[in-house]
């Protein structure tokens, strides 16, 4: 059987307002996002997650199987299906209230991932965050863990219970990735790399910073990288990091720098291939945020 990537995580509908009071209902929540992003750059994906047996769920469940990502637990472990509202402003950036709940039964046998990437509510939001937390730890041996913080304060709040649980899981992980705005939420005293580097204390190999339109860094004990974003004519922000976390990754498996002796290679990477992987995740969430909702690259956009 051939190793892949396990996604673990919340899904959800986004219901997206648009300036003219007009909805549109868009399948997504981050972990599916990363999910489906990963399987459309022909990566095989285990998908841990959960939703309600309902209209919405049904959605979502098409969504996945139409782009080939398999269900690795039984995700019918809520009663309804959760949903953020989004609001986007006049540069297409997003924001969001939400109803979400999160539960996740156990893994199925026959799961073998190379990678472990968890991110955002399902990281961190009870009961389920407990669960996601006894995962990586269960299987950090054997393959890579990544986690994207992508807080939300519209749920979670902020302040040091959100604090002491984010960095929970960085101390699990092998890569960390978190926007300014996460580390401005978690840390307001300090700049976006001295926080970075506060993560990187905790454990992780290496800690990824984005930026947005000023691009993302690199941050390790070997090294500082920057790499500058792509320019886009922004359609909306929706699934923009999870996009560049699953391109990411997937310039890292491409090098061979998951699994088992992850952490020791992601250490030692070279700053050239640093500036490789971080201008495929730019180029990746640039499509994505030039097109309506969570719509990530496949590969042959990218070629």
């Amino acid at each position: 059987m051939s190793k892949s990537a396990l996604v673990v995580g919340e899904s959800l509908v986004d219901i997206v307002r648009g300036g003219d009071g007009s909805t549109t209902e868009f399948a997504g929540g981050s972990a599916a996002n990363v999910a489906v992003a990963l399987a459309r750059l022909d990566r095989p994906v285990d998908f841990a997650s959960s939703w309600g047996d309902d209209d919405r769920g049904r959605v979502l469940a098409e969504r996945l199987e139409r782009d080939g990502v398999s269900l690795a637990v039984d995700p019918h472990a809520i009663g309804h299906t959760s949903t953020a509202r989004a609001t986007l402003g006049s540069d297409g950036h997003a924001s969001y209230t939400f109803d979400l709940s999160w539960r996740l039964n156990p893994l199925r046998d026959g799961v073998d991932p190379v990678v472990v990437h968890t991110c955002s509510l399902g990281a961190v939001l009870a009961p389920g965050a407990e669960d996601v937390l006894v995962l990586l730890e269960r299987l950090r041996e054997d393959a890579t863990i990544s986690y994207d913080v992508n807080v939300r304060p519209a749920i979670t709040g902020t302040g040091p219970d959100l604090v002491a649980r984010v960095e929970a899981v960085a101390a699990s992980s092998d890569l960390v990735k978190a926007s300014d705005e996460d580390l401005e939420a978690l840390y307001a005293e300090l700049d976006p790399v001295t926080a970075a580097k506060r993560l990187l204390a905790l454990g992780p190999a290496a800690v990824v910073v984005t930026r947005g339109q000023s691009g993302a860094t690199w941050v390790s004990t070997t090294h500082e990288v920057d790499v500058a974003a792509v320019p886009v004519v922004v359609a909306d922000t929706i699934g923009a990091g999870d996009t560049f976390c699953a391109a990411m990754l997937d310039r890292l498996w491409a090098r061979g720098l998951l699994g088992p002796n992850g952490r020791e290679a992601l250490v030692d990477v070279a700053r050239d291939a640093v500036v490789d992987v971080l201008s495929f995740a730019a180029r990746a969430a640039a499509v994505t945020v030039g097109r309506p909702g969570a719509d990530p690259p496949y590969r042959r956009e990218l070629s």
